[in-house]
């Protein structure tokens, strides 16, 4: 049987939580939304949460609230899922791309720094920067907030692996060093809502901005009215928003999923470390973690150290899903696809994100994998390396 890289951990919990809903009068606009809403925000300790239908919808009204559009630039990783740098051109904008650091694989604070001295010179810098927290591991967040303040451009924390996570002791989604923190409930990622995203902001005209957004722009509350209304039943449309929308069926399940979320976490390291040591003697790099960090550890990426076997990046990742080893590559540098390589991008831009994408493999994480299939999974890779 295939050993995925991923899965969702559903309780029975869990179901009676959406048979629940399903049993209630609100399948969607309920109650359930606000109080998984609310329930985040105190997990993390931010002011205010937005539920949405994806991460995707997420970062898409976080550009949008921040004044994203045509003329700015957006930046980000290279190595991450294509909806990083996505929801920049949904808003207009521009997107370019900010080479990795190589022991964590996040965003270099280093060459974002230069070329942000170099933007500045020549009149083009970014309205907003989106770092991604790879795997779950926080990018540098008080370096990136401290150049914010030199260069004037908003922070968007593509947080979308990594709920449960801490950066300098504090919870990630905070926003202590971002204007807008985004999370992923994805059914792979560390506690799911089926499809699902949250933005979380300390800001309350951001959240009310992103609140409109998500629902056509559509207010009822009188005091964003153009004129008094005309009756109970009226409501206006103030702008032009999607809909984005949570149902309470998903809400419900985040909210249960969520009291299990910190457990969830506590496993996944659990299996990291049993992968740290289970592969300390075979030619692979494991990933790096920085010390005053906690990962959400949504992702376990490690590199082969190719010249010391005899087998490609491709055949080692083919032996394996062969096996049944479930194994997937997270991710391909964004501007590499062919989208972005119609807009002018060519290969040598970031040589790091490059350099990991012809190394990288990611293995099966996720919390209710068992030490059994763990020990098939490196025993497997191990034998496929040395063959």
């Amino acid at each position: 049987m295939m050993i995925p890289y991923g899965r969702q951990n559903i309780s029975e919990a869990d179901i009676q939580a959406v048979v629940d809903v399903l049993r209630s009068d609100y399948l969607t606009q309920g109650p359930a939304v606000p109080d998984f809403e609310k329930a985040v925000a105190e997990y993390c300790g931010a002011s205010h949460a937005v539920a949405v239908n994806s991460a995707t919808s997420a970062l898409h009204i976080a550009c949008l609230a921040l004044g994203v559009g045509k003329g700015d630039v957006v930046w980000t990783s290279p190595v991450t899922f294509v909806a990083s740098a996505n929801c920049a051109l949904y808003c207009g904008a521009e997107v370019d791309f900010v080479d990795i650091d190589p022991r964590t694989c996040n965003l270099s604070v280093d060459r974002l720094q230069e070329k942000l001295a170099q933007a500045e010179v020549s009149g083009h810098l970014p309205k907003a920067v989106i770092p991604v927290h790879l795997c779950g591991q926080p990018c540098d967040m008080a370096a990136i907030h401290a150049l914010s303040l030199r260069y004037g451009f908003k922070i968007i924390e593509d947080a979308s692996h990594a709920i449960g996570g801490k950066y300098r002791n504090e919870p990630i989604g905070n926003c202590r060093y971002s204007n807008i923190t985004v999370f992923s409930f994805h059914p792979v990622k560390i506690i799911t809502t089926g499809e699902g995203g949250m933005a979380l902001t300390n800001d309350a005209a951001l959240a009310r901005k992103m609140q409109l957004l998500r629902s056509h722009g559509i207010t009822r509350e009188e005091g964003e009215m153009t004129h008094a209304p005309d009756g109970p039943w009226y409501y206006q449309q103030v702008a032009l928003g999607f809909n984005c929308r949570m149902t309470d069926l998903q809400a419900a399940l985040g909210l249960s999923q969520l009291s299990r979320l910190d457990e969830f976490v506590a496993r996944r390291h659990v299996l990291a470390g049993r992968y740290d040591k289970l592969l300390s003697g075979l030619a692979v790099v494991i990933p790096w973690q920085i010390p005053d960090s906690y990962s959400g550890m949504h992702l376990y990426v490690l590199r082969l150290r190719l010249k010391e076997m005899s087998k490609t990046h491709r055949e080692v990742f083919e032996a394996l899903r062969a096996a049944a080893i479930g194994v997937n590559l997270h991710y391909i540098p964004v501007y590499q696809q062919p989208y972005y390589a119609q807009m002018g991008f060519k290969a040598g831009l970031c040589p790091e994100a490059e350099q990991y994408y012809a190394e990288a493999i990611s293995l099966p994480m996720y919390s209710s994998l068992t030490e059994a299939q763990q020990d098939r999974v490196v025993t497997t890779l191990e034998q496929v390396i040395r063959k």
